[in-house]
């Protein structure tokens, strides 16, 4: 795993003779939680300590937390039980435990009272910290002004916990925020904002991540040179609304499905331009893109780029009008029907990703027709299906019509059923044809059609080089996968 971006200068709580303290980390979640595990572990080596994938040897052990449907969360709580569990009869003696993350930033006052053997809460502005707060836990001596939330720095506090969340998150990383990258050399997550403006009646990420805040460009910039310099040949944009980039620095204030062009401000259009600019071969991919701020500006520079894939992650939850309203999406139906439109006679080529709700509070049989027959119709290269989960504290939550388990599993079958034939049917299509692959592994590859981890692969019939492009022709198909 390559260190990347490392301050040159480094900072070390380790006094001559002694064992730097190793630190581990489990990391739940998407890849916007991944990117802030990899500047924790920075943060880490930055003050010359040292990271271990071995939980059993770690000094203190870190779970990175999801929260965003109950599964998540219950897979974050067993995490911690389950580690906690492993410190009393395999890791090493007086090792630490630190919850960080999502689960942490929105329940550590209640994890806290309910989790004693957790010894520190960590919340979204902390991340960059974590050095600081590992050697705070392992000496008991805190650093000026560092406190946690309660306002305490003593090494009395350890016995009881330390909570260091803050309420309303505003971090966001620089061009030069030390991270050690956890993907594979070749590929890699850049986090280009944080956050979330929009109100969807489903989802509780503002109450954790805060309003949208993006990174200047310069930044973006800065960081996009240093990845392509490293070799990554793959550079995955991400935020919560990729497509809401800059607009929150704009001088007036930007809503949904305003007029979006570069004379108002930073945009993602323009970013993307400046980026067609830096030397290299590399692909740069789009995703969790909002359809309430797609643009014909966007559009037309994603056509004309040689850089950017062919690729866009559009969650769309839902079709039906009345679900769209409820969910309080921000996007009507005929602006998706159109968007799609314009987005497929715009960019040639292009495949789509994007993502449904079933089972949300209220919906009927018909309005499950309608989400269906928009997906056998339009005929999505990638396709994901939630089931609804209720949120606590989200106002889906509190609707009537919650729909029974059973009724949520049925309608993912039918519609995932659906989409594996229109799956299979594109994968035949590309019998013959010669793609260009990235390679991850020698015999496994991916196309410009497909993200890393939630996409299909390419399996290959001949071992080719890891890291680099390839052309190679497709032969066949296998279930999702293309063979080549």
């Amino acid at each position: 795993m390559p260190m990347s971006r490392l301050n040159s200068a480094i900072s070390s709580p380790v006094r001559a003779g002694q064992t730097a303290p190793k630190v581990g980390i489990v990391s739940l979640g998407c890849a916007k939680n991944l990117v802030d595990a990899e500047i924790m572990l920075g943060s880490i080596l930055q003050r010359g300590m040292q990271i271990t994938s071995r939980a059993e040897e770690a000094d203190v052990l870190v779970i990175n937390t999801c929260a965003f449907i109950d599964s998540a969360k219950e897979e974050s709580i067993e995490a911690i039980l389950e580690a906690h569990q492993q410190r009393g009869w395999q890791a090493k003696p007086g090792q630490k435990l630190i919850v960080s993350g999502c689960m942490s930033q929105r329940f550590a006052k209640e994890l806290r009272a309910q989790m004693p053997e957790v010894d520190a809460f960590i919340g979204l502005d902390q991340v960059k910290d974590l050095g600081a707060i590992v050697e705070q836990l392992l000496t008991g001596r805190g650093e000026p002004g560092f406190r946690d939330a309660a306002g305490s720095s003593a090494a009395g506090v350890i016995a009881s916990g330390y909570n260091f969340v803050t309420k309303r998150p505003t971090y966001i990383p620089d061009y030069d925020t030390p991270r050690f990258r956890l993907t594979p050399s070749h590929s890699a997550y850049l986090k280009i904002a944080e956050g979330c403006n929009h109100p969807c009646s489903f989802c509780v990420i503002p109450q954790m991540r805060g309003r949208h805040r993006s990174r200047p460009p310069h930044s973006i910039l800065m960081e996009v040179r240093a990845l392509v310099a490293e070799g990554v040949k793959e550079i995955n944009l991400i935020s919560q609304d990729t497509t809401y980039y800059g607009m929150d620095l704009w001088p007036e204030k930007a809503g949904p499905r305003q007029r979006i062009d570069s004379s108002r401000g930073p945009t993602l259009a323009a970013l993307l331009r400046e980026i067609e600019k830096i030397e290299g071969e590399f692909w740069v991919r789009l995703l969790y893109t909002h359809p309430a701020h797609w643009s014909a500006e966007l559009i037309e520079t994603i056509a004309a780029s040689r850089k950017v894939a062919r690729y866009v992650d559009m969650p769309l939850q839902h079709i039906d009008e009345g679900m769209l309203g409820r969910m309080r999406r921000e996007t009507s139906r005929a602006h998706i029907e159109d968007l799609i439109v314009a987005l497929r006679r715009g960019i040639p080529g292009l495949a789509i990703r994007t993502t449904f709700i079933v089972g949300f509070p209220g919906e009927t049989e018909a309005e499950f027709a309608s989400l269906l027959e928009f997906i056998e119709r339009i005929r999505f290269e990638r396709l994901g299906i939630f089931k609804y989960s209720q949120e606590e504290g989200s106002r889906a939550a509190k609707m009537p019509g919650q729909v029974p388990a059973r009724l949520k599993n049925e309608r993912y079958s039918r519609a995932m059923i659906a989409q594996q034939r229109i799956a299979r049917e594109i994968a035949a299509e590309k019998i013959g044809r010669e793609l260009t692959l990235l390679v991850d592994e020698p015999l496994v590859a991916r196309t410009e059609a497909d993200a890393p981890d939630v996409d299909t692969r390419v399996i290959l019939a001949q071992a080719a080089p890891v890291g680099e492009f390839v052309r190679r022709t497709v032969t066949g198909s296998r279930g999702y996968d293309l063979l080549a």
